[in-house]
């Protein structure tokens, strides 16, 4: 048993030690059910969730609302933030031809680096007590609600755009989480709504998918309209209504944050080498990128992308994503690319490159998709080259 004279000490070593294997800041909240479950069950319950199913099962739901049911004897959860702003070398949203990635997903995959870290701070801990230490680290894999508790642990609030904002660093920045069973000293929760009457990422979303704050205050995100859902999380056509207002972006979304005030004036670049945008994710030519997923399989992806939080989209759905972007571009010069997705081994990809061609409208898409027509077997794959088709024809008038 550690007194209470004793734990304040341990706790400023624990954060320094925390601070000198790379993470931003630190708090610490204590072990209690979570104030925020009615919430998220009412979000579940009306399918917001998109999906995401496995967000939605009755013991995920359980485990979120009280990490004893994760970890039983928990006491302390330590919160850390590992900063992941990295500067844009080559990489425009402006320019058509570019595939733009999140800009959380350009380095290594955080996962990997921030566990990792953690399960150093647990090994340290470990040796820095006389009891032995149970402890799990969880970093967005886990059914945790990770921002309530790094609310709770002092390190931010809850922004409009659903994000943790902290009011010296902004948002850009990841969550890790390490569950022990020792009693530490917590942190003052962050009770402050710093965001006010400001509705910049509310109308920046392209998509409509931030809807404001309920009546009790949290805010809410439809994750069906979010573009980081759309092409990642979701493993299913692309919902035709939302095509045009992804753009180029193939990977995730940061138009949320990227507009907020408080990213704007306090956000910084990251130190952090691991987080730096490899030279094939920063900004990569859209025709480019998918010649390479063309001529490669799952397998071929996966060792692609093997250090990379890409992996998660799969071949299949990063290709869906490269052509509804290079529809979107709408140029000629996408077309033989287009023609070869058209051609690809999964529906996935033939029915949103048969969209994409719809798009540009060029004679010999047109002519293409005629040909496609006759020959393919899938019948949702058919629909959109008819679509396509007609779309081309209704413009033609």
């Amino acid at each position: 048993m550690i007194r209470e004279s004793s734990k304040s000490i341990l706790v400023e070593e624990l954060k320094a030690q925390a601070k000198s294997l790379g993470f931003s800041r630190v708090g610490i909240a204590a072990v209690s059910p979570s104030t925020h479950i009615d919430f998220y069950q009412s979000w579940i319950d009306a399918g917001m969730q998109g999906e995401m199913r496995y967000l939605a099962r009755e013991e995920s739901v359980k485990r979120r609302g009280d990490v004893e049911q994760t970890l039983p004897g928990a006491r302390s959860v330590i919160v850390v933030t590992h900063d992941y702003l990295t500067e844009d070398l080559g990489c425009s949203p402006d320019d058509p031809t570019m595939a733009i990635v999140a800009r959380y997903a350009r380095g290594d995959d955080y996962h990997d680096i921030i566990k990792s870290k953690l399960l150093g701070l647990l090994k340290w801990l470990s040796q820095r007590v006389p009891e032995r230490v149970e402890g799990r680290a969880y970093v967005d894999t886990g059914p945790i609600l990770e921002r309530d508790l790094a609310q709770r642990a002092g390190l931010g609030w809850f922004g409009k755009n659903t994000m943790l904002i902290n009011p010296t660093t902004g948002s850009f920045f990841f969550l890790g989480l390490l569950l022990i069973d020792l009693e530490l000293s917590a942190d003052s929760p962050f009770l402050e709504d710093r965001c006010g009457t400001c509705r910049s990422c509310l109308d920046a979303c392209p998509t409509g998918a931030l809807l404001g704050r309920d009546a009790k205050g949290a805010p809410v995100m439809d994750a069906r309209r979010c573009i980081s859902y759309l092409t990642i999380e979701l493993r299913s056509a692309i919902p035709v209504e939302f095509r045009s207002a992804i753009g180029n972006r193939i990977y995730g979304c940061d138009i949320c944050q990227e507009v907020c005030p408080w990213n704007e004036r306090f956000a910084e670049a990251t130190g952090a080498p691991a987080y730096r945008a490899s030279q094939d994710l920063d900004g990569p030519s859209l025709i480019d990128l998918a010649e390479i997923l063309l001529s490669t399989d799952e397998l071929g992806f996966r060792k692609t992308f093997k250090k990379s939080a890409i992996r998660r989209a799969k071949r299949s759905g990063l290709l869906r994503n490269i052509c509804i972007a290079l529809g979107n571009w709408g140029a000629p010069a996408a077309v033989t690319t287009l023609l070869r997705a058209l051609s690809d081994m999964e529906p996935l990809v033939r029915g949103h490159a048969a969209w994409a061609l719809g798009q540009i409208g060029s004679s010999s898409a047109r002519s293409a998709l005629s040909e496609k027509l006759t020959s393919e077997e899938d019948a949702w794959v058919r629909t959109e080259i008819s679509a396509a088709i007609e779309a081309q024809d209704s413009s033609s008038l």
